[in-house]
């Protein structure tokens, strides 16, 4: 074997077959500790090749089969799916709604795939952090706790005084209060603002943030999405890419939709890296609403929506049939990386 060893590349890998890219993680070849000294030569290739064609004999049509064990890191993927945190709720004297959260920054290392463990930097243990959710002209109270290492702050989208914009640093071991009126009502997001902003964000500090307005929308299934990716090798080039920080979550297991059912999804793209990442259904269509502020505005009617870095919007679905409807990022290299997934509709 030559002295002069290569890393693997996303991009060798993707050239190489992404059936089983990353299957072959779990498969004994290519184990998490060892994966990046990989040498490109052509044994290795070879090697490489054999675990990829006897992880394709158990591969579905569409590549990789992640297989349906609920480890860690997909659990919170899918708890991260529905749930919203609504804040502990109280009435200030004026009659006004507070609500309020707690956050605490955290060095934590989370599961991203079967068997890949990554060094992140989140919000109260996970990536993305909690969705936070109220209703336009509620005073929102976030007690935000800095227990990592590094200085942590809290930027939220929306509008608030410039004294809660999150750019002054909270240093380790200790609290700022971030206090605002929430409005105006939309999609929106949250996420440090500490530089290098490249490195906090891509670490893992960022959430939904969805503000209701206070008419209520129709009711629908609500189901929330962070679209993002990680850098395993810290190279300024991501090698995995998730919905709410699991790969392949939701094809692995699915997500249950009804027939006719309005469901309603709060998309949000915060990858790094890559100048755009993007939203695609199958057998459909949906109506997309850029940030979603008013409930009345003129949706896009499409089956596929592009996002930069904390662009956002709420797409509406009905589901005309049973049937597994697939979507993915179009960037078909991000989709083979691990952003895939199926809704399942049953009557």
């Amino acid at each position: 074997m030559a002295e002069d060893k290569k890393l693997v590349s996303r991009r060798q890998v993707l050239k190489w077959g992404a059936a089983g890219a990353l299957g072959v993680f779990g498969s004994g070849i290519l184990k998490p500790g060892s994966w990046f000294s990989k040498t490109a030569d052509a044994s290795d290739k070879h090697e490489l090749h054999a675990a990829l064609q006897e992880q394709s004999k158990h591969a579905s049509m569409h590549g990789y089969e992640p297989g349906t064990a609920k480890t860690a890191g997909l659990e919170s993927a899918i708890e991260a799916l529905t749930t919203f945190d609504y804040g502990k709720i109280s009435t200030r004297a004026d009659g006004k709604t507070v609500r309020e959260y707690e956050l605490v920054a955290m060095d934590t290392e989370v599961e991203i795939a079967k068997g890949i463990k990554f060094p992140g930097w989140t919000y109260n243990g996970t990536i993305p952090g909690p969705t936070i959710r109220c209703t336009e002209g509620d005073i929102v109270r976030v007690k935000f706790w800095n227990g990592s290492v590094h200085p942590h702050s809290i930027h939220f989208h929306g509008v608030h005084p410039t004294g809660m914009d999150g750019l002054e640093p909270v240093v380790s071991g200790t609290q700022f209060i971030y206090e605002f009126e929430a409005k105006p009502a939309g999609m929106h997001v949250y996420h440090c603002h500490i530089p290098p902003l490249s490195k906090h964000i891509h670490k893992g500090l960022y959430g939904n943030f969805i503000v209701d307005p206070k008419t209520p929308r129709a009711k629908a299934r609500e189901l929330n999405m962070v679209m993002n990716g990680f850098d395993l090798d810290m190279d300024g080039e991501n090698e995995i890419y998730t919905v709410n920080g699991y790969a392949f979550a939701y094809q692995s297991w699915p997500i249950k939709v009804k027939v006719g059912e309005l469901v309603r999804v709060y998309l949000s793209n915060m990858t790094e890296f890559d100048l755009l990442n993007s939203f695609h259904l199958h057998a459909n269509i949906f109506r997309y609403y850029e940030v979603g502020a008013d409930p009345d505005a003129r949706p896009i009617i499409t089956d596929t929506v592009m996002q930069c870095q904390g662009q956002r919007g709420l797409l509406e679905i009905v589901f005309p049939e049973p049937g597994k409807y697939m979507f993915h990022a179009h960037q078909s290299e991000f989709a083979e990386l691990g952003w895939m997934g199926f809704f399942d509709a049953k009557r």
